[in-house]
């Protein structure tokens, strides 16, 4: 009798063991389990941790929580302004409703892949290439709302989308380039330009102030002489102002202007300078109208004198 108990209990024992592996789950901490019983929703959703199912009655699907980073493939369109393109992007989502996300869509992650690539496609064509290159924040977040609005049926929420990359065709890359250059260049000269106009007003500003003392430009030039020469040149170019040679002669009278401050210092008169012999000559034959007669060397030597009797 007593053995027959025991082997009863045992048995007993044996087919609880066996129901508890069999209904027994573990659900982790970032998945959440969906039971259908007899192909029904169960209202309870099951939290992380262990969990019991009826064997042959329940099934138990468990849903991934986590966020899925999906890329999406390069699509090709051509955008408002007539420019073939070809965009991908990544989109991040994920499941906010374990029951929704299994009832509502039978794929959760294909249906979001292909609404994502066709939400690209049409930005692609709303939008200029301007946009897509420059305005990119404006783009993820309209992307974002063209699939945040269908996906929060699905028991799905769009955390983030980003556009990766913008392939251009090589012509279009060139002649961007070519814009590009021609506006720095542009630029450049604006500012050579700018620069050459303030060079040239600070110029007048010093040409001014040296006009006052005449002798700043000789300083100046000695100034320039100095660096120059600090190079250890073997050949070295001095340039020399016109002005400064006026000055010079402005400043340093003739002989014969020294002779006449010398005379004027004493109280006497200036008395003329001595007129050469030929000077007088010259005069004479001027006044007769006789033409002199020029030698071999040019010198001017006196006419022959006329014979009597010839007219």
């Amino acid at each position: 009798m007593i053995e027959e108990l025991l082997m009863a209990a045992a048995g007993a024992g044996a087919a609880v063991a066996v129901y508890a592996g069999v209904a027994a789950r573990v659900v982790k901490q970032y998945e959440r389990g969906v039971v259908f019983r007899f192909g029904r929703l169960r209202d309870e959703v099951r939290t992380p941790g262990f969990t019991m199912i009826v064997p042959g009655v329940d099934r138990l699907h468990k849903v991934n929580m986590q966020i899925v980073t999906m890329p999406v493939p390069a699509q090709e369109g051509i955008t408002r302004d007539n420019v073939t393109v070809r965009v991908d992007a990544v989109v991040y989502f994920k499941v906010v409703d374990a029951a929704e996300a299994l009832v509502r869509v039978e794929d959760y992650k294909f249906a979001v892949s292909q609404m994502a690539q066709t939400s690209l496609r049409s930005i692609i064509g709303k939008s200029d290439l301007d946009d897509l290159l420059s305005n990119r924040e404006k783009l993820n977040q309209g992307l974002e709302l063209m699939l945040d609005s269908p996906a929060i049926g699905w028991g799905v929420q769009i955390d983030r989308v980003e556009i990766k990359d913008v392939s251009l065709p090589e012509t279009m890359k060139r002649s961007m380039a070519r814009q590009a250059e021609a506006d720095r260049e542009r630029r450049a000269r604006v500012i050579n330009a700018d620069a050459e106009l303030q060079a040239s007003k600070k110029l007048a500003e010093a040409a001014q102030a040296m006009s006052g003392q005449p002798a700043a430009l000789q300083l100046r030039l000695l100034q320039t002489v100095v660096a120059v020469a600090a190079e250890k040149n073997s050949t070295l170019v001095l340039p020399f102002p016109v002005e400064l040679l006026r000055f010079l002669e402005r400043a340093t009278p003739g002989p014969e202007g020294r002779d006449a401050a010398a005379a004027q210092g004493q109280g006497q008169e200036a008395t003329p300078p001595p007129i050469s012999s030929a000077y007088l000559k010259g005069a004479a034959d001027a006044a007769a109208g006789v033409e002199p007669v020029e030698d071999l060397t040019g010198a001017s030597v006196e006419p022959a004198p006329r014979e009597e009797g010839t007219g």
